[in-house]
């Protein structure tokens, strides 16, 4: 019977090699990729194209972010929980093994390579949290690392894997000339928790609203951050790409804030504002459009009750204390 086996696949170079390592040896491979607010699965599409194999997309945002409010190894240098993530992912793929018959999974991690993510120790406590130690086979580094389950039961051959190790990227690019690879992306910078400006709004969410959805994370992509005094978040718009978002996220009961017959930017307030906190919220548009400074300006708030708001423009400056970084 022909040996079957999951490959988690980022896109990245060192996922289509891992792949591709195992497929000389005969493993029928199958891609998984993941998507969720941070990340998506566009890079792993291209790739498994490339190498030829299916690749099945599992969408885990709602787990992946009640993981991230607590992850078991806490977080990396910004709001990237790397160990809890790896381990999320490969226990969704373990599942889907389970299910399907699969004979073990693997991924395109090298020892060494990444400071906290890819330590031998690091390595061990994403086997353990995933539930699937010993089905986890790391080709590029597989002589450095313990005998796994297909190894010891000839599913693969040991002796054809690889002994990669740290930073370096020398041995990579020899395979991928080996294999032909010639298209994919640079190392890193997938997942947007790694960004120093998004995972501060991030902190900031997590640490100042209770009960935090998939939704409120999505906001986070799009425009400034604002917190009002009475700790109600206002966002709005750098450009246009942000404006016609903020609008499509908007529910029926969020006020959606506009200067009247001036360019300048859509600004978002969830629902249950106060009369006060709309009004600033106004202010801040208005400061933040196309109208002159000291001048009276009319802001449309829309949302379950229509209303107009009359506002002096006053210079943005007097707002950047209410900044989110």
């Amino acid at each position: 019977m022909k040996v079957r086996a999951i490959g988690l696949m980022s896109g990245g170079l060192d996922s289509m090699l891992a792949v591709k390592v195992l497929m000389d040896q005969g493993v029928a491979m199958t891609g998984i990729t993941f998507r969720t607010p941070f990340f998506g699965p566009g890079n792993a599409q291209k790739a498994a194209r490339q190498l030829g194999i299916p690749l099945r997309v599992e969408d885990i945002g709602g787990v992946h972010l009640e993981m991230l409010k607590n992850p078991v190894y806490g977080y990396g240098s910004q709001m990237n929980p790397c160990i809890d993530c790896h381990a999320l992912m490969l226990g969704t793929a373990g599942q889907i093994m389970d299910a399907e018959k699969f004979d073990f999974l693997c991924t395109g991690e090298v020892l060494g390579q990444r400071p906290m993510s890819q330590r031998r120790d690091a390595l061990m406590a994403v086997d353990k949290l995933s539930g699937y130690r010993g089905y986890i086979l790391r080709p590029l580094s597989a002589k450095l690392l313990p005998k796994t389950i297909p190894e010891q039961r000839g599913k693969v051959d040991r002796e054809q894997l690889m002994d990669i190790h740290g930073r370096s990227r020398k041995r990579q690019m020899a395979l991928a000339a080996h294999y032909g690879i010639e298209d994919y992306p640079s190392p890193g910078g997938g997942c947007i928790l790694t960004k120093v400006g998004f995972a501060e709004r991030l902190r900031d969410l997590l640490a100042t609203e209770a009960d935090v959805k998939l939704k409120d994370v999505e906001l986070l992509k799009w425009g400034r951050h604002l917190r009002l005094p009475g700790g109600r978040r206002l966002v709005v718009g750098r450009v246009h790409a942000d404006n016609v978002k903020l609008q499509d996220l908007a529910q029926e009961e969020d006020l959606l804030i506009k200067v009247k017959d001036i360019p300048g930017p859509v600004g978002f307030l969830r629902a249950e504002a106060s009369a006060e906190e709309v009004e600033l919220a106004a202010e801040v548009v208005a400061a933040y459009s196309d109208a002159t400074d000291d001048t009276d300006t009319v802001v449309v708030c829309s949302g379950k009750v229509d209303r107009e708001i009359t506002v002096t423009t006053r210079p943005k400056e007097e707002f950047r204390s209410l900044l989110i970084q």
